[in-house]
């Protein structure tokens, strides 16, 4: 008989001592991580599954490394493909399986790659980039592409530029293999968005902005005139222990259950829980609290919902908490683990005998 396993594959730079993705088996009540080995790959920035959980893409120094998830969860190498670019920051796939979609923070391009079968990437079928000039002169200066994440309904991808302050919506056009921008969402000068989630029903999308470091509610609709947001709410994810003007919103995710939003601070050094109304999609903030860490990354919640992993990448390290939703509170489960500058973490499962 099988059961459910699950294991996290944790991506870091590589200029130092660590050499790829280092993955972890997943203990779920205990919301713990065992280390058990290390696959190599150049500054895995971040990584995604295909949609049928068979292969890991991650980003690579030459673009984008395919690794096929072995029945243990170990990665074997498939290939690896050029993006035609500079080294990407983000990954997706469509509903479809059949595009990968990768943005470009260096050099403010989404790029689109047909995927196979057997879980090789294809080749690039078609690239955009911003353009545009940023109201921050001294770091915003030109556009960056922070996140890339298809709309509920799978029509469009919505470029998140973190640059320019805009989130840019595209169509593909299958015909012609090509995106086609059909709306540009205009958010606040020197905001800094910088990655969108949508609400388990569609209705939502919530953007996380990193300059001003609150996050953004909006209401999501697609309409006959194509997709339309509206901005209904901001809120700030903050403690109340550092100035705010030198923090900055670094990472989001939302519970298993649609219930609650989760954000992380660099500066603050901090996650934020926030309970989500069913009824508006709006956010009560529930906590803030510090995460024993340096620059929170990035973040993701245990299977069941009830432990949290902190990605730090200053202090070369990743935290686990044990989440009290009826107290409002995270308790750390044991000592950090030590990774050398961690950037992502995906917690998935796998099928063993």
């Amino acid at each position: 008989m099988e059961k459910e396993k699950y294991i996290a594959y944790v991506g870091t730079y590589t200029h130092g001592s660590s050499i790829g993705i280092h993955l972890y088996d997943v203990n779920v009540e205990e919301g713990t991580l065992s280390e058990r080995k290390v696959v190599p790959v150049n500054n895995s920035s971040y990584v995604v599954k295909s949609k049928n959980g068979k292969y890991l893409y991650s980003i690579a120094d030459e673009g984008v490394a395919v690794f096929e998830i072995k029945p243990d969860g170990d990665l074997e190498l498939i290939n690896k493909v050029g993006i035609d670019g500079m080294r990407g920051c983000y990954l997706c796939v469509d509903d479809s399986g059949k595009y990968l979609f990768v943005a470009g923070y260096h050099d403010g391009k989404i790029t689109a790659v047909h995927t196979h079968q057997d879980g090789r990437l294809g080749q690039v079928f078609d690239g955009v980039f911003h353009k545009g000039v940023g109201s921050v002169a001294e770091r915003n200066f030109r556009p960056h592409v922070s996140c890339v994440k298809t709309t509920p309904e799978g029509k469009y991808v919505c470029a998140v530029d973190n640059g320019i302050d805009q989130v840019k919506v595209y169509r593909i056009n299958t015909a012609r293999n090509r995106m086609e921008l059909v709306d540009i969402l205009r958010c606040k000068r020197e905001s800094g968005p910088r990655e969108i989630l949508f609400s388990k029903d569609g209705k939502y999308a919530y953007i996380l902005f990193e300059l001003i470091n609150k996050v953004g509610v909006f209401t999501y609709k697609d309409t006959d005139k194509g997709p339309e947001f509206e901005l209904i709410q901001l809120v700030e994810p903050l403690s109340d222990q550092l100035d705010p003007m030198h923090d900055c919103g670094a990472a989001m995710t939302m519970s298993p259950d649609g219930k609650y939003l989760f954000t992380s601070t660099a500066g603050d050094d901090s996650v934020a829980m926030f309970a989500i109304n069913p009824d508006d999609g709006t956010l009560t903030k529930e906590f803030a609290l510090p995460i024993s860490g340096e620059y929170p990354k990035d973040i993701a919640l245990f299977p069941d919902g009830k432990h949290l992993a902190v990605v730090n990448h200053e202090s070369n390290s990743i935290t686990t908490f044990a989440i009290d939703y009826e107290k409002k509170l995270i308790v750390m489960k044991g000592k950090p683990m030590k990774v050398e500058t961690p950037n992502c973490i995906l917690m998935t499962n796998i099928e063993v005998e």
